[in-house]
């Protein structure tokens, strides 16, 4: 194993040893605490045991709300908007940026939520951050779309994704950063964090590009993305560096059947504990109702989250946001 980070950018110094990104003998990227299982044995296991909830979901009428809204683009209020899955909309210190902006339907997979603005209304954003290579997150046509219509914006992804983001943005405006790296922003302060996940784009570039989560910083508040991961001790690891975290964006959906699923993405059950290790004030789920990705029916995460939270199971406040809701932020 080697360790590898972006040498034009600054590395935090961090409670606890850290050598950098971890690499495996193949020279791809690898998961510092659970190497990631490329199974297909476990890919056929899943797809040919039965769904105990296949009928629930067949008969899941459930969809998200959504609230056509283009107001929160004309104002300067600070604010979190949620565009469905992992899109969102994020003014903070009068700084505009957009994360995993999927705004389409992608490949064979249909939205199940619509975009809450039209898409060509995304414009003069400073920042667009891409959380890593699969295709729900990391969107051609989306990225064309707002490349045209955002010429000066500048992308910030993880190791070696910025190939393909310039491939499909002709941006030379792009920063590619390693694990508690910090890139450099202006007006505000945006850090990329571990996340236990994995990357692919094509057949044979399994983690070939990094994936992660963000932490963004101003106007005396900090955000933390987590982008796609399973449940890990990186969660509370990220605490210990940002102990002032007040909002964690964090996925419960995609987690079913979780012998499969757990690896990649975080049950709701296992977004409360990750949420509790943040020590964040304010949970924000993502990750769920806008495609459907596994076996559970769309409106499942919300509802066991929504139970958790009846039984006072959450540390902090729930705040499932509409798609197209806008979450002011008040200033200190």
């Amino acid at each position: 194993m080697t360790y590898t980070s972006n040498s034009d950018l600054h590395t935090l110094d961090l409670p606890f040893e850290w050598k950098g990104t971890p690499i495996d003998e193949n020279g791809r990227f690898m998961n510092h605490e659970f190497p990631f299982k490329d199974s297909f044995r476990e890919v056929l296991k899943w797809q040919t045991m039965r769904n105990p909830q296949k009928a629930e979901k067949k008969a899941d009428t459930w969809r998200l709300e959504v609230i056509h809204n283009q107001a929160f683009l004309e104002t300067n209020q600070d604010c979190i908007v949620w565009l469905g899955h992992a899109s969102f909309f994020i003014r903070l210190a009068g700084i505009t940026l957009l994360i995993d902006p999927v705004l389409f339907n992608v490949s064979l997979l249909k939205r199940q939520s619509a975009l809450p603005v039209a898409a060509n209304t995304l414009k003069n954003i400073d920042y667009i951050l891409v959380s890593h290579d699969h295709r729900d997150h990391c969107d051609e046509k989306s990225l064309h779309i707002l490349a045209k219509n955002n010429p000066d914006t500048t992308y910030l992804t993880g190791l070696r994704l910025d190939k393909v983001i310039g491939t499909i943005t002709h941006s030379r405006q792009i920063q590619a950063a390693g694990w508690y790296q910090q890139y450099e922003t202006r007006g505000i302060r945006v850090y990329y964090v571990p996340s236990r996940h994995w990357g692919r784009r094509f057949l044979r570039d399994t983690n070939l590009h990094l994936w992660g989560g963000y932490v963004i910083q101003g106007a005396g508040k900090t955000i933390y993305f987590g982008g796609d991961s399973g449940y890990g001790s990186h969660f509370a690891d990220i605490s210990r560096v940002f102990p002032e975290i007040d909002y964690a964006m964090i996925g419960i959906g995609a987690y079913k059947p979780e012998f499969f699923m757990a690896q990649s993405h975080t049950s709701p059950a296992d977004a409360v504990k990750a949420f509790y290790d943040t020590q964040a004030k304010v949970l924000i789920p993502m990750h769920y109702g806008t495609f459907d990705l596994a076996d559970e029916p769309l409106g499942d995460p919300l509802r066991v989250l929504q139970g958790l939270e009846h039984k006072q199971a959450i540390n902090g406040t729930l705040k499932a946001l509409k798609v197209g809701e806008t979450l002011n932020l008040m200033k200190h």
